[in-house]
């Protein structure tokens, strides 16, 4: 296991952005309509659930990665293999996002350039960050987070002093009543992002101040769900409910949007630049869950020996993972929602929490009758 100690604050800094993610950019919520951003917010509730899940697994094995404990709760056969199954989809949620990043430089700003340029160059930047160690990943996402928020301020009051802001966009509300909401809120907003939270397991150990884990995470959980919300419903305010179904970043049309004093105008590369940051702290923190799942499970004594070859699978996957993007978002919404989301984030974190409620009772009460 890596030795590295993070802080809270980079912690913090790292689910933020981490949250931040793709979600950011695509079409997030908009199954809702004009009430995206409430369904968002009751995604953000149901991230708060699933965070209790997590929480408790993590009080009740502080110093164990969720590769680990899963063999304590499932037993040393079944727990790895249960273990081994998260390391792959970590792999293959990492693949999936930078597939998204490089499909976005080929629509907006590198259309010439062919796809395999864009992912190599990003996965041997992000092998050479995380060769480094976690922490140095942790410190580079403290600086990050100051450009980000100030790439957000410039592009939102760019945008509402443009004049395309049309709040008649966002009404009525509950034009389509709750069952919209409802259902693009529970499952696909909870799960993406709130509930990919649960690769983060694998960093807690490494927090230098275990007492603040919770305030940490449910802080950088609730701050990134506001900022999501009032994202979609600016995108829905400023495009209208149509034309953000119809994008595939609706964010870029909507900084697109902006020409002021005939020379502010063409303001894709803010959009751009920040998709780059929070997509590769993404990748990078899915990547990282899934080598150090394979350092537990294989018992090897140095991470670094297997993050280049791991690097070359997720390289290899991100090309290969979709032949279009219609493809490559149906998949997204159905596959790796319903058959992928919900087992992973849900069932087992669920039934591990059981066993573990259950063996927690029958030890005080083994405790009791001794003490009798």
């Amino acid at each position: 296991m890596e030795k590295s100690k993070i802080s809270v604050s980079q912690l913090f800094t790292m689910m933020f952005i981490f949250e931040m993610g793709t979600a950011l950019v695509i079409s997030y919520g908009i199954g809702a309509k004009k009430d995206a951003w409430l369904a968002i917010l009751l995604g953000m509730c149901g991230g708060i659930v699933l965070f209790c899940i997590y929480y408790f697994l993590y009080r009740q094995y502080p110093n164990l990665i969720l590769t680990g404990y899963a063999r304590k709760i499932f037993g040393k056969h079944l727990g790895w293999a249960i273990g081994l199954l998260y390391v792959v989809f970590f792999m293959y949620a990492s693949a999936r996002t930078l597939h998204d990043f490089g499909g976005l430089m080929l629509s907006s700003t590198l259309p010439e350039t062919p796809l395999l340029a864009i992912n190599l160059s990003f996965v041997l930047v992000m092998c050479y960050v995380l060769y480094l160690g976690i922490e140095v990943l942790g410190r580079t996402a403290e600086v990050f987070i100051v450009i980000l928020f100030l790439f957000g301020i410039v592009g939102n009051f760019l945008v509402l002093v443009s004049g395309h802001v049309d709040l008649h966009h966002l009404q009525p509300f509950l034009e389509d009543g709750w069952k919209p909401i409802l259902t693009t809120a529970f499952p696909l907003a909870t799960f993406l992002p709130f509930g990919e939270m649960l690769v983060f397991t694998f960093l807690l150990p490494h927090l230098n101040r275990p007492e603040l884990a919770r305030t940490t995470w449910l802080s950088a959980l609730i701050l990134s769900g506001l900022i999501l919300s009032y994202t979609t419903s600016l995108d829905v305010a400023v495009l209208g409910v149509k034309e953000v179904e119809r994008a595939t970043f609706p964010l870029l049309s909507t900084i697109g949007r902006v020409e002021l004093l005939e020379f502010i105008q063409r303001l894709d590369a803010i959009v751009v630049f920040t998709f780059l940051i929070t997509v590769f702290f993404k990748v990078s923190i899915f990547f990282y869950g899934a080598v150090m799942g394979m350092v537990d499970l294989f018992k090897l004594e140095n991470p670094q020996q297997i993050i280049l070859p791991s690097g070359v699978i997720v390289f290899f996957l991100s090309m290969s993972v979709a032949s279009n993007s219609a493809e490559h978002i149906e998949e997204g919404l159905n596959v790796v929602n319903y058959y992928l989301s919900i087992p992973f984030f849900v069932i087992i974190p669920l039934i591990m929490l059981f066993v573990t409620i259950i063996r927690n009772y029958f030890k005080k009460g083994k405790v009791k009758s001794n003490v009798t």
